[in-house]
């Protein structure tokens, strides 16, 4: 069996990191996570696949439990294993080194092009709102990313205020969009409720297949719900701690998508709302007419810098990490005195300014998000693993329903991997060749 270090280990040549974050920074690391500029979006892509009210909803609530069990699976392995770095720690320490290696790279370097894409993002945004910036898109995300690794280095207690206040920030005001939504539907009573039910419902084979053509985009806007479990080497009381944050970031989550998705089909037909390239922007159109777009930039801008944060943190624990386990330079496993893991969290933000300055964060993504499923089969895996392998290991919390709530997510994330595969064949291609580079690599990086 392949040696892996003790549960414990936070071995870095100036100081360990404090275990002082709690419940609230980890949902609103989560929910910094999960919701991006792509919830304004994602309604679009699945109102033309359910196009009944009923179902468009139930798909959001569909893919929000299928989340809480994979949540309910990862709780185990974080309180067991309670070591900062994510899937790549439960992962190394059920399967070893090599597969831990494929899900830490993968985790990192896909992770800082997140980064990278969302610089872009909010600079498009502040673009938009102050036309005379346009032709200084690219300083503009590289100063976005420069500015929030200076605000992170300072310590993991200002971290925890910058996601808190950040995550704070962006639930307002799509709150705010929700209320003014269904505002503008109680002035107008029930004018438009005639044209909202002439729609044939789907049923049999096609109702299965365009749900799970919907669950695919909704599962990947609730992707980034294990944000806790890259601080659990961080968390004051993570056998309780932990749990209550997975379960509280995606409940916020869930609620907050139910109530936009709601609030979107209260100002428009479901019709009108699958044809919309951007389905906030149709909805902001009506509720404010010329200044909708406005409106809509405005609310990008706010809320993308608590993913920047949140996905800053995140990877900045990953190269943490690997470097002290070997797989990257041991430099980045060090801690500054303020308890932040500076050299990971500085080459983490060099690695997304030339991925930014080369144009590569698309395709990286793209390359990577078949690997992000694989990641999660893995980390499901790992609770069957260790369950057989240590019995007796101690488990703070125990996921609930094991074994057959964890055999659920596990098969449906096969399938799931399955059906991108498909859907995109030369991605699949792309990522065997990858993988057959990845152990040369992988042993010389040992070396």
């Amino acid at each position: 069996m392949t040696e892996v270090l003790p549960l414990d280990v936070e071995v870095v040549p100036t100081k360990r990191l404090e275990r002082s974050l709690g419940v609230w920074f980890g949902i609103a690391v989560g929910v910094g996570g999960m919701i991006g500029a792509g919830i304004l979006r994602s309604p679009a892509e699945v109102a033309a696949r359910l196009p009944i009210p009923s179902l468009f909803l139930g798909a959001w609530v569909i893919g929000g439990i299928y989340a809480l069990l994979g949540a309910n699976a990862i709780a185990e392995l974080a309180t067991m294993v309670p070591r900062s770095g994510g899937q790549y720690v439960f992962v190394r320490h059920a399967l070893g080194e090599y597969p831990g290696f494929l899900v830490g790279w993968n985790d990192w370097l896909s992770t800082m092009a997140s980064v990278s894409a969302l610089a872009i993002v909010e600079s498009e945004a502040i673009a938009a709102l102050i036309p005379a910036l346009a032709p200084y898109l690219l300083p503009m995300a590289a100063l976005a990313i420069a500015a929030t690794t200076i605000a992170l280095l300072r310590g993991v207690r200002e971290g925890d205020r910058a996601q808190r206040a950040t995550s704070v920030i962006k639930t307002g005001v799509l709150l705010a969009l929700v209320v003014a939504c269904f505002a503008w539907r109680l002035t107008r009573g029930a004018a438009l409720e005639p044209a909202r039910h002439a729609v044939a419902t789907p049923g049999g084979f096609t109702l299965v297949a365009a749900m799970l053509a919907a669950l695919q985009g909704i599962i990947y806007a609730y992707d980034g719900w294990t944000g806790i479990a890259y601080f659990s080497g961080e968390v004051a009381d993570p056998g309780r701690q932990i749990p209550r944050s997975l379960a509280g970031g995606l409940l916020a989550t869930m609620l907050i998508y139910l109530l936009i998705n709601a609030a979107f089909i209260t100002v428009l037909p479901l019709s009108a709302v699958a044809a919309a390239p951007l389905a906030a922007a149709s909805v902001a159109s009506v509720l404010f007419g010329t200044h909708g777009g406005t409106v809509v930039q405005l609310l990008i801008a706010l809320a993308i810098p608590s993913a920047l944060v949140a996905n800053a943190l995140m990877a900045s624990r990953v190269g943490l990490v690997l470097g002290q386990d070997a797989l990257a330079p041991r430099a980045f496993g060090r801690v500054n005195a303020g308890g932040t893991p500076s050299v990971s969290l500085i080459a983490g933000a060099a690695i997304a300014e030339l991925f930014l300055l080369t144009g590569t964060f698309e395709r990286l993504i793209t390359i990577c998000s078949f690997l992000f499923v694989a990641s999660y089969a893995m980390s499901f895996a790992s609770v069957f693993v260790l369950r057989r392998r240590e019995p007796n290991a101690a488990r703070p919390y125990r996921s609930w329903g094991h074994p057959w709530t964890t055999a659920l997510v596990l098969v449906g994330s096969l399938v799931f991997l399955g059906a991108t595969i498909v859907a995109e064949p030369n991605g699949g291609v792309v990522v065997a060749g990858l993988l057959l580079l990845s152990y040369p690599a992988f042993l010389l990086l040992k070396r």
